[in-house]
């Protein structure tokens, strides 16, 4: 791969899986597919790290965003997507995968601890949801106006259960529309908010960028290489009600809208709707669909008990998403593992 490649880390080969080597070889492998997951900005607020034989997931709070994300909520969740689509490679590549959830109480921002575990046959949905994960997107495009098939959200349905999670998939029309308007109003109040346009504009640049993470100005409508006068003009002007308008006849010519509600609002859950959030977009791009975030009614949290309401789930709504079909895209950029791995394991030296 060509260290220039800003899609290297897209281009990772199962063959190339260290079948022979150590477990710790294994484990750093498989980051390579952790890191394929989606996050907020796409800031990618994951850290690995080498410990007991195993891999620990931590959260990297120097890339949180206070203003859209005050509580680290949806950092969280995006740790708990890396560590959904770290399970699918475990077992795809024949191991059950030993998964610890914030396994010491005295270090909270360490997420998860992942070892190996014993061996493991990969399920014919296992091995879907392994070779989707190379092929998913966030498509920010209008998706074409189709109807859902219930196989698909059956399948949906059935992949979160096991996470203990709640997943509304909405199709009725008026539902929507009373949805599609919670992300409007959410809209103008975070473009209306000039720390709120100072966060986002600091991430967006072109696909081509150095760093590998953050946004281009292709999500908002113009050319890639233009991503640097974007970020300016989100920074200078109030979008809100062009932004607002927008989305509302987006979400509501969408297929469909997922809205993922949890019983409690802790790091646990959080976790948790990480893990239903990469089964989801997996199965999502499996069945050759795509999604888009609408988060919006969440991220301001005066709407996110109307959201709650309108969508007809209990607890807390902890995401919304909109699922359809799209024209294909470039992936965003990733860092790479050595990038995201804070240590390796150590070899004893031996004395003679």
């Amino acid at each position: 791969m060509a260290m220039n490649d800003p899609f290297a880390e897209w281009n990772i080969n199962e063959q190339d899986f260290p079948r022979l080597g150590t477990n710790e070889e294994k484990l750093e492998f498989l980051i390579g597919y952790a890191i394929l997951a989606p996050s907020g900005h796409n800031t990618q607020p994951w850290l690995f790290r080498h410990r007991a034989g195993g891999i620990d997931l931590i959260s990297d709070r120097t890339r949180r965003l206070p203003a859209v994300d005050p509580d680290d909520r949806a950092l969280i969740i995006s740790c708990g997507a890396a560590l959904g689509h770290f399970r699918t490679a475990i077992r795809y590549f024949g191991y059950a995968g030993d998964i610890a959830i914030l396994p010491d109480a005295a270090d909270p921002g360490t997420l998860a601890h992942v070892s190996l575990g014993s061996r493991h046959e990969p399920t014919d949905i296992e091995r879907m949801r392994f070779q989707a994960i190379k092929k998913r997107r966030t498509t920010r495009l209008s998706y074409r106006d189709e109807p859902l098939p219930q196989t698909l959200s059956d399948d949906l349905l059935e992949g979160v259960s096991a996470e203990g999670v709640e997943l509304a998939v909405i199709v009725q029309d008026k539902m929507k529309s009373a949805i599609a308007s919670l992300v409007a109003e959410g809209d103008r109040v975070q473009f209306g908010d000039p720390a709120f346009r100072a966060e986002l504009a600091s991430w967006v640049h072109s696909r081509r960028a150095a760093s590998r993470d953050g946004m281009s100005g292709a999500n908002f409508g113009m050319p890639d290489i233009l991503s640097a006068v974007g970020g300016l003009v989100i920074r200078t002007f109030d979008m809100g009600d062009g932004q607002a308008a927008s989305h509302e006849t987006i979400a509501t010519h969408s297929p469909a809208l997922l809205v993922v509600a949890t019983r409690a609002d802790l790091p646990h859950d959080w976790i948790a709707t990480g893990l239903a959030l990469s089964t989801l977009l997996l199965t999502v791009t499996a069945a050759g669909w795509t999604s888009a975030y609408l988060n919006q009614p969440i991220e301001v949290a005066a709407l996110r008990p109307s959201l709650g309401q309108a969508a007809k789930v209990g607890g807390y709504p902890q995401l919304l998403l909109r699922i359809g079909h799209a024209a294909d895209i470039k992936p965003a950029g990733r860092r790479p593992v050595d990038k995201v791995l804070l240590t390796r394991p150590q070899v004893p030296v031996t004395t003679c």
